[in-house]
């Protein structure tokens, strides 16, 4: 079998490695040699590359009827994505770790590869090496998947993973983040959830089968994390997470990207450093959890590997993948519901009956907290409460008492099935 990568960066150089170190376990697997014919490349030499695999021009490997397959590492939307279509055109499959494209366009090239009776899957679009693309579509095939919750990228549980250990401030563990390279010098993709949030909106996709636009899920950051913030946490036995969740009730779909207090009773409360989770829950298998490196040149390639193995196996045939372009209508954020940690201003003594008005329920106990060396500010945690009600307490709380609400993080339990 034939291949063309197209974008020879961190990942399709990984992937060349990849199909070089494990050359005898993948023609075991796949039925069949996998031969690089075409790298496409911005110029001509590449250092240890030879000359003849190099091409600068996509029309050689659009028009070349040996190429099979073709690996897509370009980034991107334009024009990974009318590259992508060409080759399906013309019957080719495509593998990509590309979660833009897939994100923004993900349906349409599944019913451009179904109509031409080839395949194009993206595995390592979410998660890097994590196989959670593929478990879902296939290990979970007759479960009713109720929710997807994940720590889906490691940049931001880096950052908050050090704050966290070390007691220091997002600037600085953004800094050192930096330094060894785990985060960009423009960090915003990662640290204000814009990554996480299309890798959500194609779990999203994934789970329900409809298309899913990541500008339509509510999105939070990290840079308002504070190091206060983890001294509360640590406190209370939380770890705060960048969480991305998709949930389904009835016909119901919900999603977010927000920082948020879990429990140790959460197997991604011990997700750290550079690691990715996914938690899934089904109506019958109940919790279960994957775990493993979101990113780096050989996970990922790992992951697009594994793709181009299963299209040999499939090489005849369109491996159905029910992704419609229906749209799905995600309910507000207001609508979802979660205990909530507030730091309030000054002490709790003279306002404690409208804190229980406005934060506790019926017999719950008022039970402030105080960090040892602080007198301007507690915290306490609320009932269960939905967004919408609950930013409207906080308001009124605000009005009546004269007292800021300095910040406030959603605290959400594990699911149980």
């Amino acid at each position: 079998m034939k291949i063309a990568i197209m974008g020879f960066g961190t990942v399709g150089s990984g992937v060349k490695e990849v199909l070089e170190l494990n050359r005898a376990q993948i023609e075991k697997k796949g039925g069949e040699k996998i031969e690089i014919k075409y790298i496409l490349a911005r110029r001509e030499h590449i250092p240890g590359i030879p000359d003849e695999l190099i091409t600068t021009d996509f029309s050689v490997i659009e028009n070349d009827p040996e190429i099979e397959l073709v690996v897509e590492a370009m980034g991107g939307i334009h024009p990974a994505y009318e590259y992508i279509k060409s080759c399906l055109e013309k019957g080719k499959h495509v593998v990509s770790s590309n979660k833009a494209v897939v994100d923004a366009c993900g349906s349409k090239l599944v019913r451009t590869a179904k109509e031409h009776n080839c395949n194009f899957y993206f595995e390592a679009s979410v998660g890097g090496g994590i196989p959670v693309i593929r478990t879902l579509y296939h290990n979970y095939a007759g479960e009713n998947v109720t929710e997807i919750t994940g720590i889906l990228n490691g940049t931001s549980n880096f950052i908050l993973s050090k704050m966290k250990d070390e007691g220091s401030t997002f600037a600085d563990t953004l800094k050192e983040a930096q330094r060894l390279g785990y985060a960009e010098k423009d960090p915003s993709a990662d640290v204000d959830g814009f990554d996480t949030s299309r890798k959500t909106a194609i779990l999203l996709s994934m789970s329900s089968g409809m298309r899913c636009r990541h500008e339509d899920i509510y999105t939070e950051g990290i840079r308002n994390i504070s190091d206060i913030d983890m001294s509360y946490a640590k406190e209370m036995g939380y770890h705060i997470r960048l969480l991305g969740s998709v949930e389904t009730v009835e016909d119901k779909y919900f999603a977010y990207v927000a920082p948020i207090m879990v429990g140790k009773d959460d197997p991604l409360y011990f997700v750290n450093g550079v690691y990715n989770g996914i938690r899934v829950v089904g109506n019958c298998l109940g919790n279960t959890m994957l775990y493993g490196k979101g990113a780096g040149k050989l996970p990922t390639a790992s992951a697009v590997v594994s793709d181009i193995i299963a299209a040999a196996r499939h090489k005849d045939h369109f491996q159905g993948i029910g992704w419609s372009e229906k749209m799905i209508e995600i309910e507000p954020m207001g609508s979802n519901a979660f205990r909530y940690f507030l730091r309030i201003e000054g002490t709790a003594e003279g306002i404690k009956k409208a804190l229980k008005a406005h934060f506790l329920g019926e017999g719950e106990e008022l039970c402030p907290i105080v960090l040892e060396g602080r007198q301007d500010e507690f915290a306490i945690v609320s009932t269960v409460l939905f967004e919408e009600d609950f930013l409207s307490r906080m308001r009124e709380f605000e009005e009546e008492t004269g007292r800021r609400v300095f910040h406030f993080i959603r605290i959400k339990g594990m699911t149980e099935e």
